[in-house]
């Protein structure tokens, strides 16, 4: 029986890279939530309800997949809370492995019925991270081919936003 998953992340903004983890996930578990991180330390360029709605959208014809927002605390207490078995991080390089393993150890350590589970997004988004793709877009570069064409619109218009 497949189980319930979380999939937490900033997704400032939801990348294709994001996506096809999300899709990989789908094949192992009936339910992934994905959990948009609300994280004061980090300066976002859209707001969680503005990330929320366009997971929404890119979403929309993904069965088992739901949206929600983690206001603070701790993501292992929210794994608990929700019933999930696992939680989902995509990872692209050795970097990202070494912080995800160490995030695990300690997710583990807070909620030990949780396991991580690391997958690998397909090589053509290997080096695409939202950082990038607001800079790209920010300058005027084409994105169109990493992310769904709703987040393209919403990134045009919140550069021609700041901008004005």
């Amino acid at each position: 029986m497949k189980k319930l998953a979380i999939y937490p992340g900033t997704f400032d903004p939801f990348t294709n890279g994001h996506l096809d983890v999300l899709e990989r996930a789908l094949t192992i578990f009936e339910q992934v939530i994905v959990v948009i991180a609300e994280n004061s330390s980090k300066k976002t360029l859209f707001s969680v309800e503005e990330r929320s709605e366009m997971i929404e959208t890119v979403t929309e014809t993904l069965p088992g997949t739901t949206v929600e927002v983690l206001h603070g605390g701790l993501l292992a207490e929210y794994a608990h809370a929700a019933g999930a078995a696992a939680i989902v991080r995509g990872v692209r390089q050795v970097k990202d492995f070494e912080y995800e393993f160490q995030m695990s150890l300690l997710n583990r350590h807070l909620n030990p019925e949780v396991t991580t589970v690391f997958l690998m997004p397909n090589v053509n988004y290997t080096y695409v991270a939202s950082s990038i793709i607001r800079e790209v877009s920010l300058l005027g570069g084409d994105v169109s081919k990493f992310v769904h064409p709703h987040v393209l619109t919403m990134l045009q218009k919140k550069f021609e936003e700041h901008n004005t």
